[in-house]
């Protein structure tokens, strides 16, 4: 038995996905707020304080949920949305950018899924969206996400998304997968997370890549993003600006003035 409310859910789309809860009557959905697109008229929208679990006791305990939400760089509210009628009744949550909508059963990953801090999208009401502290000293300096990532613990369905394609690698004991810091989108608990450097002076100062790989030990689970959402704003600042980068173009200014810009 789970004790998280069961929802049922279809992902639309390729590139600008959507995912549509369907909710049978007094079950309830949590999303981030920015997360909504249209529900059906028998779902009750509503804010409430921390998580929206019902896990924390009293006002001090929902205090704390919503003081961990905000180091994550989330809102100390988050939103509900709940079937109040004997039928089913269906809300529909879309992507911020252009990515997929990864979804996780948690029950199948031992309750828990450690991902980056703006990754979640919404969930089955009593999962538990909370924050994990990263150990390590050079993985809380170097990893890209800092020493706080988002943890997500239940048994209930959760919705994440990253930018880009995603992949996902199944990582025997022992087995390690060597990352760039911003693609991470998700891991499972038993992984191990840490920070190497890159090695070689001319790898360092000229491949372009930064000083720093992510070291993903198994076993266990992990999902990596194409397209960072910090390496598209990059690449669209810099094509913002009136002296953009060439990429290599031999013809340099020229070739600029050509392609009409």
């Amino acid at each position: 038995m789970r004790r998280n409310h069961e929802i049922d859910y279809h992902i639309h789309g390729e590139e600008m996905q959507c995912v549509e809860i369907e909710l049978d009557g007094q079950e309830t959905v949590i999303a981030e707020s920015g997360s909504f697109m249209f529900m059906d008229d028998g779902i009750e929208m509503a804010t409430v304080f921390g998580d929206g679990s019902d896990r924390a006791d009293g006002f001090f305990g929902k205090l704390m949920t919503a003081g961990k939400r905000l180091l994550t760089g989330e809102s100390l509210f988050i939103t509900t949305f709940t079937n109040h009628t004997h039928g089913k009744q269906r809300v529909t949550f879309a992507a911020p950018y252009a990515g997929k909508i990864i979804p996780l059963d948690l029950q199948q990953y031992d309750g828990k899924v450690i991902c980056q801090k703006d990754a979640f999208l919404c969930a089955a009401k009593g999962v538990q969206v909370g924050i994990e502290f990263q150990r390590k000293l050079g993985t809380g300096l170097f990893g890209g996400e800092g020493f706080i990532m988002q943890k997500l613990e239940g048994d209930g369905m959760a919705f994440v998304h990253a930018g880009g394609h995603i992949l996902e690698r199944k990582l025997e004991v022992g087995e390690t997968l060597r990352v760039d810091t911003g693609c991470i989108v998700a891991f499972t608990n038993r992984i191990d997370y840490d920070i190497q450097f890159v090695k070689g002076i001319r790898n360092m100062v000229f491949g372009g890549e930064g000083l720093f790989f992510a070291s993903l030990r198994g076993p266990g689970t992990v999902w990596l993003q194409s397209l960072p959402v910090s390496r598209l704003a990059a690449k669209i600042i810099s094509y913002g600006t009136v002296n953009r980068k060439d990429e290599g173009s031999i013809l340099g200014g020229l070739g600029n003035m050509l392609d009409g810009n």
